[in-house]
């Protein structure tokens, strides 16, 4: 089966500017991150062998969730200018190497990775989705998986992971984190209610609409009255933290695989932010390429 990965590109932006502390070009700009963003792609199709590429990457708050809550993402620090600096320069790698990259004004990247990830469900692609969100543990199905860069071992997270992660299924992952909240997000939660006993409650009701409908079955009385007081929160937190996987675009699994790069464009980057052992690899795929014909 064909394999499409898709990389939450700012998550890695990040995690490649954290891991990799000080690196800089010739001229004295920042290249950490595009560096350790290069080295963490190439790690990854190492691993996984995609047929398919796709880097999506952030173009705003959605409108809808600042809607529904203004402080949505609100206590977010502001990106590090010597990382907002070498964005342009991962999107110029990218596409110097035929690999597609994806942004869309004002639609959030995990939105954009939902929808890319049920069209190419659709087209019987194989899916593996690289981020540490878990947001996306509500994506979980067979042929759809996750590589969670935190998990040393490399695994394609599948339903069984996502279980012992949360205590619950896929598919209870929504109604999961709007009990509990989620403070990366500003998305206040049940107060009382943690991971544990918002897993115990899904495994009782099977789901927010049932837990509601029975309420009077909870045996706390202390808990019952905090779910009763946030039911209207656990509902806005339902639609704040479900993905968006219908977003109109044109998909073709053409488009997602990997394009052969361009030498010369590569080599006119490397060579621009300094990097040395890239410049060399390259010229070396190049002459044995050049022995080969």
């Amino acid at each position: 089966m064909s394999r499409l990965l898709i990389v939450d590109g700012h998550a890695y932006a990040y995690r490649a500017f954290h891991a990799i502390r000080e690196l800089r070009s010739p001229c004295g700009e920042p290249t950490n991150a595009i560096y350790g963003f290069i080295k963490m792609l190439a790690r990854m199709k190492a691993v996984l062998r995609p047929t398919h590429l796709a880097v999506m990457w952030d173009g705003g708050l959605s409108r809808e969730r600042t809607m529904a809550l203004p402080g949505y993402k609100a206590e977010r620090p502001p990106m590090p200018s010597d990382l907002e600096k070498q964005l342009d320069g991962m999107v110029e790698y990218l596409e110097a190497s035929g690999i597609a990259s994806f942004c869309e004004d004002g639609v959030e990247a995990d939105d954009l990775i939902a929808s890319v990830a049920q069209r190419a469900f659709e087209a019987d692609l194989e899916i593996v989705i690289a981020s540490a969100d878990k947001d996306f543990m509500q994506l979980v199905r067979p042929s759809v998986g996750l590589l969670n860069p935190n998990d040393k071992t490399e695994a394609v997270w599948t339903a069984e992971q996502v279980r012992a992660k949360t205590g619950v299924n896929p598919g209870q992952i929504v109604d999961w984190l709007s009990l509990i909240g989620d403070s990366v997000d500003n998305i206040p939660g049940v107060r009382g209610v943690g991971p544990k006993t918002a897993a115990e409650l899904l495994g009782q009701f099977g789901g927010v609409d049932a837990l509601y409908v029975r309420l009077a079955e909870v045996k706390s009385e202390k808990l019952r009255a905090a779910l009763q007081s946030a039911e209207a929160d656990v509902r806005r937190n339902q639609k704040l933290i479900r993905l968006q996987d219908n977003l109109p675009f044109d998909f073709s699994p053409v488009a997602l695989m990997e394009q052969s790069p361009g030498g010369e464009r590569l080599r006119v980057c490397f060579a621009r932010w300094g990097f040395k052992s890239m410049l060399a690899g390259l010229e070396s795929a190049s002459l044995a390429q050049g022995m080969l014909i």
